[in-house]
């Protein structure tokens, strides 16, 4: 079987669970499974449950799991939803490695690419919104809102005025070399970041990730470990607030004079002060780990 896809961050990731001895442990978006696979590996004793809201990835992992089917539970969904599905379940650790899987971003199919005959980037094949409808019928406004807040692209109103007065675009290749004809050029590809704004509009990206938060917080998971591996800032940003959040003893509003609230309300402590990054040899290997960043948390 090929496996086609590297993990990024692997021996860190399945680190942060190596002391977990039974319980289960949720992969929120197993994509390929080489996390998963690694998990297995090392913990005899846990029971891993594979979520993933594409259809190619849960089968391919089915298959590459199939040694460990005893002690895996496969879910097509949302990683927003996942813990509440399971929560009566005795949950010990949680990883989601948030961003496109390389599946998704490999298959021109998808229209994640820059090469891709079509303008697609749902990593949900169900969802009625995909980056045509946003390329093609967004107002100006809005587009100026998804390149600058996701997309984190300098010159945001001009790329939105280029694109209303130049549609229709057909194809991700199209709007790629449009793109690249028309904005100043960088260290990166000049479509690499406006690409970014219309995938995480698409998905939901940041809306998602933090309903995942607001539900672990809500789960009151007892001794959990929470390992997230996200890709860039906006998304690095919201664990890193909750996870400082998750650790506040004192929750009272910062004009009150004297705690009044018990001062016990911290959730756990954060294991990774700072976040673990790829190495050298490994960003050599495997270009698109440049960018990862995982933080750990344990719930007390």
């Amino acid at each position: 079987m090929h496996i086609p896809h590297i993990p990024v961050l692997y021996q860190e990731t399945i680190d942060a669970f190596k002391d977990i001895n039974g319980g289960y442990i949720i992969d929120c978006t197993t994509g390929f499974g080489g996390h998963s696979n690694g998990i297995l590996e090392q913990n005899q004793n846990i029971n891993l449950i594979c979520n993933d809201q594409d259809d190619e990835a849960l089968a391919f992992s089915k298959n590459r799991l199939e040694k460990y089917s005893s002690r895996v539970t496969f879910n097509k969904g949302n990683f927003e939803t996942v813990i509440d599905t399971f929560k009566d379940y005795d949950i010990k650790g949680v990883l989601a490695d948030i961003g496109v899987s390389s599946l998704q971003l490999d298959k021109l199919e998808r229209g994640f690419g820059f090469e891709s005959e079509v303008l697609d980037m749902r990593m949900n094949q169900d969802n009625p919104l995909d980056a045509s409808v946003v390329v093609n019928t967004y107002s100006q406004t809005d587009l100026e809102r998804v390149f600058k807040e996701y997309g984190e692209v300098r010159e945001y109103k001009k790329l939105a005025s280029l694109i209303v007065n130049n549609r229709p675009f057909s194809s991700a290749k199209e709007l790629s070399s449009f793109i690249a004809s028309k904005m100043s050029k960088g260290k990166i590809h000049p479509a690499t970041l406006p690409f970014q704004g219309i995938r995480i509009e698409v998905n939901d990206e940041l809306g998602v990730l933090t309903r995942l938060f607001d539900s672990l917080e809500k789960a009151k998971l007892k001794d959990c470990t929470v390992a997230i591996i996200s890709f860039h800032s906006l998304e690095d940003r919201i664990v890193k607030n909750y996870f400082k959040k998750w650790t506040k003893s004192c929750i009272c509003p910062k004009e009150v004079f004297r705690c009044e609230c018990g001062n016990n309300h911290a959730l756990g402590k954060i294991i990774t002060k700072k976040p673990i990054i790829p190495t050298k040899e490994e960003i050599k290997q495997n270009p698109r780990s440049r960018s990862s960043k995982l933080r750990i948390f344990k719930f007390d």
